[in-house]
């Protein structure tokens, strides 16, 4: 951008380039032009206007509270706004920021502000405004011909993860041996050598001792040639960590707190054992590439890509939420090149049949894309979904049954009896998410509506979100 418009920097911050955008055409193409992940408060005193603006997906988060008498309050996090005192003692209400949205307040002189509007300013599907300024040439348009999407998946792919090299900062890969994170491991491997990185790409595998998702990530790391660290999962320290993780991640959405506790120890032992600082990450393709186990028993392909895309718009409130969080907490900046907005758009603007799973295999097309590649062993690169949360536990006994077993002695039958009582809006079924509910009651009284519905699979009688209990899953371990 500061090519393509002459912008003239004064610092080597990245976000000064929102000034210049905001001077030269006003908030709705900042916010169009901006190719990546951000959360931004801007004031225009010349002007008397406050802005605000969220990345397409939400993957920084921000909170804000705006009372009736005009007091605005903006945080990343929500527990930064929960105990604001200010001249109206009244509750008010913290809720996330959209994203996608940016909102025009104004504001008056006595520091106060009125909203004035909330706009969407990008929508996934929509190609976005930054393509013009991409370094990717325009891409071969001979419709949706197989060779040419596999073509285009590949070459948006890689460039995705080309863009997220610039750091100040030593790159690190999360590494679970599934195949979202090992393509964007390998492919991050690949381009590093190519730009002469001088450092080897360190990965990280977190589960419990010999655990598939342990076993897979180090056939990766061989494959691929990274420097590969292991994290070794207690049950223990798994449990204790439990009330921490619901405390960073403000939510108590069942699946997301049995995933984000693997993660949120991971990320503790970068931290404190290496100097690798920005992490890579294959978050969002579950959503985008329908990698979700459920997806098999989509009624159409029409509904299958419907179901993508609310997956996708509510990705701020459970994956991305919980993979900010989970590597935030440790002070480490995560980056999702699934969620490159460029890729996204295309991949969601194929014909809705190419993208469902196919040959009892979810991600098809994706696999497909990168099987002549030879940057991923075969039987990772055709290895079926495992939940994260599930994939960090030995065969024998999953995580969340791990999780279940202790909490069940935690809570007591006759509270679960009650719990709708005590908890109307979104009630919890069981003890698991009753004692998550809770603990998050206890940090955050009284905001259970953070959390509009709790994440579960459809178009299956599920009563937990984990893929471990669905048929088709016991089906493929069995075969």
């Amino acid at each position: 951008l500061q090519k393509q418009f002459g912008f003239d920097y004064q610092t080597l911050v990245d976000g000064e380039v929102i000034l210049h955008l905001y001077n030269r055409g006003g908030i709705e193409q900042t916010a169009s032009m901006l190719d990546g992940v951000f959360a931004f408060i801007l004031l225009d005193t010349a002007n008397r206007k406050v802005f605000l603006a969220r990345d397409t997906y939400g993957v920084r988060p921000l909170f804000k509270v705006l009372t009736d008498d005009g007091f605005l309050g903006v945080c990343s996090e929500a527990k930064g706004l929960i105990n604001l005192k200010h001249s109206t003692s009244l509750c008010s209400k913290v809720e996330p920021f959209l994203p996608g949205h940016y909102e025009v307040l104004d504001l008056k002189p006595s520091g106060k502000v009125a909203s004035v509007e909330l706009v969407k300013f990008h929508s996934c599907k929509d190609e976005p405004l930054h393509v013009a300024s991409d370094t990717v040439e325009a891409l071969p348009s001979a419709g949706f011909d197989l060779d040419t999407v596999k073509s285009n998946i590949r070459i948006l792919f890689e460039n995705a993860v080309r863009k997220r090299l610039m750091a100040h900062r030593r790159i690190g890969c999360l590494l679970s041996g599934g195949l979202d994170s090992s393509l964007v491991a390998a492919v991050l491997l690949k381009l590093m050598k190519e730009i002469n990185i001088n450092y080897p790409l360190q990965t990280f595998a977190i589960g419990m001792e010999n655990s598939p998702d342990l076993l897979a990530a180090r056939k990766v790391a061989a494959h691929i040639g990274s420097e590969h660290h292991e994290v070794i999962l207690n049950t223990e320290e798994g449990i204790q960590a439990i009330e921490e993780v619901i405390f960073s991640l403000e939510t108590y959405d069942i699946t997301t707190i049995r995933a984000s506790i693997g993660m949120y120890l991971v990320s503790k032992y970068i931290r404190k054992k290496t100097d690798s600082v920005v992490i890579f990450s294959g978050e969002g393709s579950d959503e985008l590439t329908q990698g979700y186990i459920y997806f098999h028993k989509a009624p159409s392909p029409e509904e299958a890509a419907e179901e993508s895309e609310r997956l996708l718009k509510e990705l701020y409130l459970f994956d991305v939420l919980r993979a900010d969080r989970t590597t935030a907490a440790h002070g480490l900046e995560l980056r999702v090149p699934f969620l490159d907005h460029r890729f996204t758009s295309y991949y969601l603007s194929l014909p809705a049949e190419l993208r469902v799973p196919k040959n009892g295999i979810e991600k098809y097309l994706l696999r497909l894309s990168f099987e002549d590649s030879n940057l991923l062993p075969k039987e990772i690169l055709w290895r079926p979904k495992e939940a994260f949360s599930d994939g960090i536990a030995s065969v024998k006994k999953s995580w969340f049954s791990i999780l279940q077993d202790y909490i069940d002695q935690q809570v007591d039958d006759l509270l679960l009896e009650k719990a709708a009582e005590k908890y109307p809006f979104n009630p919890p079924k069981t003890k698991e998410s009753y004692y998550y509910r809770q603990i998050f009651e206890k940090h955050y009284s009284g905001r259970s509506s953070w959390l509009p519905h709790y994440w579960m699979p459809r178009w299956v009688k599920a009563t937990d979100p984990s893929a471990r209990t669905l048929k088709h899953y016991k089906s493929a371990t069995q075969e």
